[in-house]
């Protein structure tokens, strides 16, 4: 062999072993983040860019995360879930709610009356996540982060003030405990995913409708209601959050960009989300106000009837639960002490 092709041999094999060390180094991946909700909605401006930026820029920029908001890769909100899934979307953030009975064991933060503040009832809900669901009924999935929004509240066309007020009404309701609890009152409760909310309320399809306060200003509702009852201590109800991605495209990742991910997920992530949605109420209020609605804040003394009106639904769901073969009772009581000895820590 001459000198210039043992040249030009060790030339080439050093180039293919150059090219054979880029993809794990320099490996650049797009994921699709699907939602709901319209992009200047709060979550997706306040929550989902910043978490998606932070990734962004843990990963050098090799990850990117492209966000459709609106449900704008098709489909219905309750499907998201199985959009992370199957593979449609990348990242779902979802209400967990929205396909019930599919993850029972979370439903014991939509119970009645469980909620003082999001900051606190989120480190509670993902320190449940993690000790007993994350491989369990989310097995099927790589969960990121897992919150609560503020304290859920009735926003109606005529006030409501006793529970009796309820009958006869059409309310949406947020979930599967909140429209048993609309039953157990006497109102007609009607499912119906977040973005059908304007609409129904100006065709007067619904009377009113149970959201927190942080997305009435994008959803207009209090140009369509001019009444939003408030609850004394903890709130009427919260709903929990999924941010979940497809466990197989997680996995498929090298390790530094798995980091970068989970570097910006799990509970840091959760008490941030559920704390930013709760600080947009007080503005979203506001605006109510100002608009010359009527906020009916209920004393501690008439919340107690409401609350004494929801222990059927405490006692249907335990029952439900025992059917599954679940604890429903063992739950309840670890949420509850969990969130009475993070609310102290996260009182303003």
């Amino acid at each position: 062999m001459t000198t210039r092709r043992k040249i030009l041999g060790a030339a080439t094999a050093l180039a293919f072993a150059a090219v054979g060390g880029l993809p794990a180094a320099a490996q650049e991946v797009t994921l699709k983040l699907h939602q709901f909700l319209p992009a200047q909605a709060n979550v997706p401006k306040l929550v989902l860019d910043v978490w998606a930026d932070k990734v962004e820029e843990a990963s050098g920029n090799r990850i990117k995360i492209d966000r459709y908001p609106s449900m704008q890769l098709g489909g219905k909100p309750p499907e998201l879930i199985d959009q992370a899934k199957d593979g449609v979307a990348d990242i779902v953030w979802t209400v967990v709610g929205y396909t019930p009975g599919r993850f029972p064991s979370t439903e014991v933060f939509e119970l009645p009356f469980m909620m003082t503040n999001a900051r606190a009832v989120s480190h509670a809900y993902w320190d449940m996540m993690e000790a007993h669901w994350l491989d369990t009924e989310f097995k099927d999935y790589k969960i990121l982060a897992g919150w609560v929004h503020g304290p859920g509240l009735i926003h109606s066309a005529d006030p409501v003030e006793s529970p009796e007020d309820l009958e006869g009404m059409k309310i949406r309701g947020g979930s599967r405990s909140v429209n048993s609890l609309l039953t157990e009152l006497g109102a007609t409760p009607v499912g119906m995913p977040v973005p059908s909310i304007p609409e129904s309320l100006s065709k007067g399809v619904i009377d009113g409708t149970t959201i927190p306060w942080e997305v009435t200003t994008s959803l207009k509702v209090p140009e369509l209601v001019e009444n939003h009852t408030e609850f004394a201590g903890r709130a009427l109800y919260t709903l929990p959050f999924v941010l979940a991605m497809n466990k197989e495209k997680y996995d498929s990742l090298p390790d530094d960009l798995k980091k970068a991910i989970d570097d910006n997920s799990g509970l840091d992530m959760s008490v941030f989300a559920g704390g930013t949605m709760a600080d947009a109420d007080l503005p979203a209020r506001q605006a109510a106000m100002d608009n010359g609605n009527t906020i009916i804040e209920l004393t501690a003394e008439q919340t107690a009837v409401w609350r004494e009106r929801s222990q059927p639904i405490y006692d249907q769901w335990l029952a439900e639960m025992k059917e599954r073969g679940i604890d429903g009772q063992a739950l309840l009581d670890e949420a509850t002490q969990l969130i009475d000895k993070y609310t102290p820590q996260y009182e303003n």
